[in-house]
This record gives C-alpha cells, sequence and structure tokens, in this order.
C-alpha cells in the first residue's frame, strides 16, 4: 500500500515537472521521457544500480529516438 502511494506520488511530481517544460525541444523531450522511463523500470526490476543503469539506457534511447531524421520522426 505504501510503494503504491509513493509510486503515485513520483508520477504525478514527474508529470508536473514535464509539463513545465513546454519550450523544450523534441529531442530533449523524449531524453528526459526515456530516462524516467528507464528508471522506473530499472526500479521495478532491481535495486538502485539498476534503477540508473535504466535511467541512463532509456535517456540513450529516448535521444536516438528523436533525432532529426529519424523514422520516428517523418
Amino acid at each position: 500500500m505504501k510503494t503504491k502511494l509513493i509510486s503515485a506520488a513520483l508520477l504525478a511530481a514527474s508529470l508536473m515537472g514535464l509539463g513545465g517544460c513546454a519550450t523544450m525541444d523534441r529531442q530533449t523531450v523524449g531524453t528526459v521521457g526515456g530516462a524516467v522511463v528507464g528508471g522506473l523500470l530499472g526500479d521495478a526490476v532491481g535495486g538502485t544500480g539498476a534503477t540508473i543503469l535504466g535511467a541512463g539506457a532509456g535517456a540513450l534511447a529516448g535521444r536516438e529516438l528523436t533525432k532529426p531524421g529519424h523514422a520516428l520522426n517523418r
């Protein structure tokens, strides 16, 4: 129960924080979004090390997928 409450609070804070990023370009939003998703997945799988690795991998994937000229941007 306590874990679900903390997770919901973190998700709400993340969404409010990203709401202020309306002036960021697409690649920055992809990088930040990838880091958030990767960190959450890493935390679900393992401990602190998995969270850090997941955030790093997510940031890298988000940046690469939103580069100009990538198939997702056409």
